[in-house]
């Protein structure tokens, strides 16, 4: 099978590596990826937002399957793209159509879709710039803290938590009617605030059938004991010590189950994967989001504990035969830290040489922001790499990972180190 994979981040590297190892896949394209996709594949020099080229690609290189990453081009709909045109209709597709990336892309659609279809979730309201007051209004009936979430897609960043009404009032006129986070924030949702524990749990379905994937625990904050802004993703685990079968039980009769049932009802077609953003208040799921995509770094801690054919699985989903697949997933646990560029998630200097990486050993090595300069690899980004260790014990896998990431090194790099370290009294 020859597969194109849409994506250049940590998530992409890890998915590379992993469908790599398939010995259904013949040939593997990464558009446009980056130094670590290209050890296990071709980088291509292709537009993910270009859907006319990507078709084009496709089908001049005999793609017989394409596997998209980001949530962007999904929301933008590439798959429509493909779904419409009758030379590319026959490349099986891993990724939903637009309607069904709504999900991710409007959280006001979500919101909406998950109170029509009964999934449990925060208590909201939705305003424009046009309803200024009234937002403030429903800030005054809330009690603090309070969460402010713009509609669209703003790269991991478009939700802040302000603790006072005053900081909440300034943040939505910010969102709304300043252009914090451009077209994305001109609808908000302000929610009421859960106060839990948060996990992610992951599937893969194709519309009629899902199968369950590894549960991860992300660290969404740039600062240690999860202090300061958001971020794409600081560092993750799986699987989650806290979610036994009892509340995986509830995961999936309340809110994967009426999920799937919902788009269905809906007529809304969804191939690919769904990312359920979870918080876990008193032993009851709730859910904060959802994402169309595996997340990154998630993919990192989940897709090496899958030790099934993946490019299997999704063949499977994308022919409408999943329920035939089984998902095989080892015990170990996968820890995951993420070293970023100093400055990020707010401005950083690019172009630092990173040094340190035939040093590691023990662990995977993801690469997101790093790019060839010559012949050195220095970084390209905020989230430079993703260092990943597994092991039957807790306790040394987290030791390996930041065993390496201490070795691993460029100017002013940063780390959090308490990642995992909160999860320790539930092991």
């Amino acid at each position: 099978m020859r597969i194109l994979l849409i994506g250049g981040g940590g998530r992409e590297h890890a998915l590379a590596w992993k469908m790599a190892e398939s010995p259904l896949c013949d040939k593997l394209f990464i558009a446009p990826g980056n130094p670590g996709t290209a050890l296990h594949g071709e980088n291509v020099p292709l537009d993910i937002h270009d859907k006319a080229s990507i078709g084009d690609f496709a089908l001049s290189n005999d793609i017989n399957m394409v596997v998209v990453g980001p949530e962007v081009p999904l929301v933008q709909g590439l798959g429509d793209h493909f779904a419409a045109d009758s030379k590319l209709r026959d490349i099986l597709f891993v990724g939903p159509q637009a309607a069904g990336a709504r999900l991710e892309g409007s959280k006001a659609f979500a919101k909406a879709f998950m109170k029509q279809h009964h999934i449990p979730t925060a208590g909201y309201q939705t305003f424009t710039c046009e309803s200024l007051q009234e937002a403030y209004r429903f800030v005054e009936s809330l009690s603090p803290p309070y969460v402010i979430k713009a509609d669209g897609l703003a790269a991991g960043k478009g939700v802040i938590i302000c603790s006072t009404p005053e900081e909440a009032k300034d943040t939505i006129e910010e969102m709304l009617c300043n252009n914090r986070f451009g077209d994305a924030s001109k609808t908000v949702v302000i929610e009421e605030f859960l106060e839990g524990r948060e996990m992610s749990v992951f599937v893969i379905t194709d519309g009629n059938s899902w199968k369950l994937l590894p549960a991860a625990k992300d660290y969404k904050r740039i600062g240690e004991k999860d202090t300061g802004a958001n971020t794409g993703g600081m560092g993750a685990v799986s699987p989650v010590p806290f979610a036994g079968p009892q509340l995986m039980k509830r995961i999936e009769q309340r809110i994967i189950q009426p999920t799937i049932s919902g788009l269905k009802a809906e007529n809304i077609p969804f191939t690919g994967f769904i990312f359920f953003g979870l918080m876990v208040v008193e032993d009851d799921p709730y859910v904060i989001e959802y994402n169309v995509r595996l997340g990154d770094p998630e993919a990192e801690v989940v897709l090496p504990r899958i030790s099934s054919d993946i490019v299997a699985m999704m063949e499977a989903a994308a022919c409408g035969r999943l329920q035939d697949y089984n998902v095989r997933i080892i015990n170990d646990y996968a820890i995951c830290v993420v070293i970023t560029s100093g400055g990020y998630p707010d401005e950083f200097e690019k172009g630092f040489t990173v040094t340190g990486l035939d040093q590691v050993s023990g662990s995977h090595l993801f690469f997101a922001g790093l790019k060839h300069d010559d012949n050195r690899l220095v970084t390209g980004g905020g989230r430079v790499i993703a260092i990943t260790s597994t092991g039957a014990d807790f306790h040394q896998a987290r030791e390996k990972t930041y065993k390496n990431a201490r070795i691993v090194d460029f100017k002013g790099k940063y780390y959090r180190r308490d990642i995992g370290k909160d999860l320790i009294p539930y092991i």
